[in-house]
């Protein structure tokens, strides 16, 4: 099974860019830190999905960082990238593992703690967990789940457990605290006026979070 050694994951939205071309925040993201990132661009039809993946798996490649397709086991393998991550309603985590291997990662987002175990007995490397707090872009999810699945979660089962929803450098102790091996993000990232110094402020709080747990 890979490992999972990235306590921060970045997941891509071009429309939370303000502006900026999403490769340019997700270059300054990596250069300040970020040793993983789902491309998630649901509303890019094939051919521009591949060819900003290849774009970016050019840049992860040169930072040592790997990248994960949302939900495109297909494209994960065309492309020769490090893994897919499966939506809560999308192919079984099984599935994607048969067709994937045992080398390639397979993340699943989950809205609950036996969703996680689910993924985990299902082959899942990694879960990532939420809405946590209160935020726009996972609003359609629902309510936020809070700390109480994190802690579950963490309990039941050996995979690390990623948290998400409304996460900011002054939530990831608690997040941590309830068990989280680490924290995703979307907007705290890619919307920042100063994208290595909101990449380096996360990193220093899931460090400082680590040295006290």
């Amino acid at each position: 099974m890979p490992r999972v050694d990235f306590p921060l994951y970045l997941i891509t939205d071009r429309h939370q860019t303000v502006g900026r071309p999403l490769l340019t925040p997700l270059r300054q993201a990596l250069a300040a830190g970020v040793r993983a990132v789902q491309l998630r661009e649901k509303d890019l039809g094939t051919r521009a999905l591949v060819d900003l993946a290849s774009e970016l798996l050019s840049l992860t490649r040169e930072r040592g960082a790997v990248m994960l397709v949302n939900d495109r086991v297909d494209l994960v393998l065309a492309l020769g990238a490090d893994g897919v991550h499966l939506r809560s309603d999308s192919m079984p985590v099984s599935a994607a593992r048969r067709l994937l291997g045992p080398e390639r990662l397979v993340g699943a987002s989950a809205h609950s703690a036996e969703a996680v175990v689910r993924a985990e007995l299902e082959g899942a490397d990694f879960a990532v967990l939420g809405p946590v707090y209160q935020t726009a872009s996972k609003r359609s999810y629902g309510a936020p789940i809070g700390l109480r699945p994190i802690e579950e979660a963490s309990r039941r089962c050996r995979i690390p457990v990623f948290a998400i929803g409304g996460i900011t450098p002054a939530r990831v102790g608690e997040v941590r605290q309830a068990g989280a091996f680490g924290v995703a993000v979307i907007s705290s990232v890619l919307s920042a006026a100063d994208v290595e110094s909101a990449t380096r402020q996360l990193l220093g709080a899931i460090a400082a979070a680590q040295g006290g747990s």
